[in-house]
């Protein structure tokens, strides 16, 4: 194993490239046939539960403020990517260098106004910034296919985090509300099947209804005492079928949900609703 460079009191000088190299070398000895032996049998799978719980942590020392606490959480992240990183060489998939190299080139591809041809041009807001377009461009390069436009959204993501992803999808091609007070409008209509629901004295359907309400207003969670993150994995799949729902006749028509006027696709939600409440029945 390479010896790193050391200072008279014996204190290991860190610079990017140096404590990167020894926590690589640190993750080596660790995978050596005479390391250890719970590292030795770990896999993609084995770690991934611990990739996520890093990155959980790290959104959570930001959210405290506490940046000694960031520092380590990020330090253990890092070591995640690591590990992954060694596993891949050691399968002859890719290295750290290849990681670095693939994230430095997307970096790059995907700030031309910084970067590239048009660098120095009228971009000032964050929203001018085309992320979706230039992700649309970089699968089409790569012949990637999508059948809905609410594919490639995680389904590990919270799922807060993934409602706030399918709706951005779906407004993408126009399936959204054009005024704040049609959403406030869903509210109400949430609310009343909700308070319907409660009054019936089921759980289930409460917690389905609830869902759907949570969907447009995330803070009611706290008055009917649900947990949100549980109501609102329902609705996303929820969600998710109807607007497949919607595609799919749109698709049997010769068309795409970008062909579709915003009535349309919302009277297509109606039907689709209301077939699945005669089904529930």
């Amino acid at each position: 194993m390479t010896t790193l460079p050391r200072d008279t009191s014996d204190t290991l000088i860190f610079d990017r490239a140096a404590g990167i190299e020894r926590l690589v070398e640190i993750m080596v000895r660790l995978r050596a046939p005479d390391g250890c032996p719970w590292d030795r049998v770990q896999d993609f799978r084995s770690i991934a539960p611990y990739t996520i719980e890093e990155a959980c942590e790290v959104a959570e020392a930001i959210e405290q403020g506490d940046m000694a606490a960031l520092k380590d959480e990020l330090g253990d992240l890092l070591l995640q990517v690591i590990y992954h990183s060694q596993m891949a060489e050691e399968a002859g998939a890719f290295d750290l260098g290849d990681v670095v190299r693939a994230i430095s080139d997307k970096m790059l591809r995907r700030h031309p106004h910084v970067f590239g041809a048009t660098a120095g041009g009228p971009l000032a807001r964050p929203e001018d910034v085309d992320w979706e377009g230039m992700k649309a461009r970089e699968r089409a390069e790569r012949g990637e296919q999508r059948a809905s436009v609410l594919d490639g959204v995680p389904a590990t993501l919270s799922a807060m985090t993934r409602a706030l992803k399918l709706t951005q999808r779906a407004a993408a091609v126009g399936f959204d509300w054009t005024d704040p007070k049609d959403v406030l409008a869903k509210v109400a209509e949430e609310a009343a099947e909700l308070v319907a629901e409660i009054d019936a004295g089921d759980d289930e359907r409460m917690a389905d209804e609830y869902g759907d309400l949570l969907f447009v207003m995330v803070n009611l969670a706290r008055h009917l005492k649900v947990d949100p993150e549980s109501a609102v994995r329902r609705t996303n799949a929820k969600f998710e079928r109807r607007f497949r729902g919607i595609e799919a006749i749109l698709t049997a028509e010769g068309r795409t949900p970008e062909q579709a006027t915003l009535a349309e696709m919302d009277g297509l939600w109606d039907q689709i609703k209301a077939a699945e409440k005669l089904i529930a029945k």
